[in-house]
């Protein structure tokens, strides 16, 4: 048995709320929410992620399930967002509606990381300088950077290589995908990637990463979608801590009896 030196809620935790049409702040996450990702539960509302480095504000919304910069009217602040994180809530703000973060009677599911509680510090090891937020007892870290067009590397901050990064271009016309890659995702090679937002099956596109990720950075090719000139993206990077978290992949065996999955905790 796997044993850690920390409860799991120090670094995750998982938030139920209901809406109440009106600012309000969740509280009793435990920790200064560096990462919040919410759903509306009752209603087809986007998912909504929000996280410090890039700030907490009306133009700082992204959904796991859609293209969308965080310009797009489909992410726009009338639909309510997260205007502040503190040592243990983060608060929910509006200019007209609230369906995507606080409908009133609805329910909501929020999953929120701790990082290192600031807007991120400079990192050098890549070739393409980048802001991160980095927690390495959890093996989570922020990562923010600009694109150059050309290939490169840059640096996560973590103490190992991430065995899965999620990344997406966020300023203005920087619709492209969600972009995910790593080693340990049943991935057919470091030239394939998966795409978040949408169900279709891996690519072999050697232009987003090409190699898996390393020790201190991980590599972006030419494709826009991690590397257009001068947009602006984000990337959140995990690798497994054990009995706390496990980035891996099964294989389906399509029986009512499934595969059995270890996940060392």
């Amino acid at each position: 048995m796997a044993y850690i030196d920390f409860q799991p809620t120090d670094y995750f935790n998982t938030k139920l709320y209901t809406g109440d049409g009106s600012t309000q702040a969740i509280t009793g996450v435990g920790f200064q929410p560096d990462l919040v990702w919410l759903k509306n539960r009752d209603d087809g509302y986007n998912n909504i992620l929000q996280d410090v480095v890039r700030g907490f504000a009306t133009d700082t919304k992204l959904s796991s399930n859609a293209a969308w910069d965080s310009s797009d009217a489909n992410l726009s602040s009338n639909y309510g967002y997260i205007s502040a994180a503190d040592s243990d809530s983060f608060s929910l703000a509006t200019t007209s509606g609230w369906g995507q973060v606080n409908e009133s009677g609805n329910d909501f599911v929020s999953w929120v990381w701790k990082g290192d509680g600031t807007s991120g510090s400079a990192n050098t090891d890549g070739t393409i300088n980048s802001t991160v937020n980095v927690n390495s007892t959890a093996g989570f870290s922020i990562v923010k950077y600009t694109g150059t067009g050309s290939g490169g590397t840059i640096g996560h901050g973590l103490s190992q290589a991430p065995d899965m990064i999620i990344s997406k271009g966020y300023s203005s016309s920087a619709a492209y995908n969600w972009r995910v890659g790593g080693e340990k995702i049943g991935l057919t090679s470091a030239n394939y990637s998966m795409r978040l937002d949408l169900t279709n099956a891996e690519q072999d596109l050697s232009g987003v990463f090409g190699a898996y990720p390393g020790a201190s950075v991980w590599t972006i090719g030419t494709d826009a979608g991690v590397n257009d000139s001068g947009k602006d993206y984000i990337a959140y990077c995990f690798h497994s801590v054990e009995g706390y978290s496990k980035v891996g992949n099964y294989k389906g065996n399509g029986n009512v009896d499934g595969t059995f999955i270890n996940t060392g905790m």
